[in-house]
């Protein structure tokens, strides 16, 4: 035993040490079928576990519809439904493709996608643009306001920055999003629900390239208000960069860090780095939040969203201590966002060597969630998220709190444990 107790010891430092050391950046754009592997026509990705249509929530089935009636394969949204069940549209999660999505997380094929390069270790990762707040397709919206908005991100948005990238990489590597997120934790963000400091410092970075990619002056002024005035710009990357830094975490022998966690609105669902990429689910909890004007806790989805990719990489609800001014957006107390990042301590491998909380004395942020002391203590991993309701079409709701259930870290352990001859 006690040779398997060095092993894993020896696997969890390399797997935290890789997810630490890992070092993403922004290198370009593309249409989702051109640069996610093994995307293709009449599929669709998703957040979370495997699902299907018949199992999926109401603001899943709003986004698939949503994604359908966007690539145009079909008309309306009875037909877009019908395509669906009839299995003429492949529905696969996005952790199978190297991508993420927040909430629904759907992703298309004419979609355009960020792509993040690991200068590191050499991994790639890709992630949709960020529509805003409320009703959104991520959300389960799917009206022509949604579809209206999706197509003038597809032709005005991803021109000017797919033009502002290969301007930017005339000069350098990319945008590094690992220092925007360490500078932007420094700055009052936990960079899960908060990313007002990040999408700030991104788009100084960017602006000054975005002015020379020779553009009309119109469409570049459009693309930068609409990403100003959305504190979420910064979150699709920055939960590309979280799957860059996981991804270098995964697939080592022996180690019980956790490098998945993920929701689709009906499951909530987990990997363990030894384990491959083996589901480990159990039922999706429903958020304790702060609700939009006429809404409660009765209109609430079960959570979703890949987003928790943050918490996986030692940032997001797990900084919640970072970033003060979220319990107004989450809901809770201050006391509250800092006992939660003082719990998440309790399980997980390291404290970040990067990632530091100015109001816990620039201590690292708890990093490297540890599936055995997990069931030691009893804690599991907490984060921050967006609400949706629970019917397709109306969006989000709110925004809150909600904590992983047990089950999936005893089942992952139990399969550890099966495999190791524990």
């Amino acid at each position: 035993m006690s040779s398997i107790r060095e092993e894993v010891e020896k696997a969890n430092r390399e797997a935290v040490e890789r997810m630490m050391e890992s070092d993403p950046l922004w290198v370009d754009m593309g249409l989702a079928k051109d640069k996610i592997p093994g995307m293709r026509d009449y599929m669709l990705l998703h957040a979370g576990p495997p699902l299907t249509w018949e199992r999926a929530s109401g603001p899943m089935k709003g986004a698939i519809i949503g994604a359908i009636l966007y690539e145009g394969w079909a008309s309306t949204p009875e037909e877009a439904e019908n395509l669906v069940k009839s299995g003429q549209v492949t529905l696969e999660p996005n952790h199978h493709h190297s991508s993420v999505g927040p909430m629904a997380g759907v992703i298309s094929p004419s979609m355009p996608v960020y792509e993040v390069w690991d200068r590191r270790w050499g991994n790639r990762t890709y992630s949709n643009l960020n529509e805003g707040i409320g009703k959104v397709l991520r959300y389960g919206g799917y009206d022509e306001e949604v579809l209206g908005r999706l197509r003038w991100m597809s032709e005005v948005l991803y021109p000017v920055l797919k033009a502002t990238i290969k301007e930017l990489r005339s000069e350098k590597e990319g945008v590094s999003l690992k220092s925007i997120i360490a500078q932007a934790l420094q700055m009052g963000d936990d960079c899960h629900n908060r990313y007002n400091a990040a999408t700030s410092l991104f788009l100084r970075e960017i602006t000054p390239y975005m002015m020379r990619t020779g553009h009309d002056k119109k469409m570049i002024i459009e693309a930068y208000n609409f990403m100003n005035a959305n504190n979420f710009t910064m979150l699709n990357l920055g939960m590309a960069a979280a799957k860059a830094m996981t991804l270098a975490a995964h697939n080592i022998e022996y180690s019980t860090i956790v490098t998945v966690m993920s929701r689709n609105g009906t499951d909530t669902g987990i990997w363990l780095s030894s384990l491959g990429d083996r589901w480990f689910t159990a039922p999706a909890p429903i958020p304790k939040g702060v609700w939009f004007p006429g809404y409660s806790d009765e209109d609430a989805n079960p959570d979703l969203g890949d987003s928790s990719i943050t918490e996986t990489a030692g940032f997001g609800g797990f900084a919640m201590a970072a970033a003060p001014a979220i319990v107004s957006w989450v809901g809770g107390s201050v006391q509250l966002a800092i006992e939660t990042t003082k719990k998440m301590y309790e399980i997980t491998y390291a404290k970040h060597k990067y990632f530091q909380i100015p109001y816990l004395n620039f201590q690292g942020t708890p990093t490297g969630i540890d599936v055995r002391k997990v069931l030691k203590t009893g804690i599991t991993p907490t984060i921050n998220t967006g609400v949706a309701h629970k019917k397709a079409g109306i969006g989000q709701i709110g925004a809150g709190i909600v904590s992983f259930p047990l089950q999936l870290f005893k089942d992952a352990f139990k399969a550890y444990a099966e495999k190791y001859g524990l």
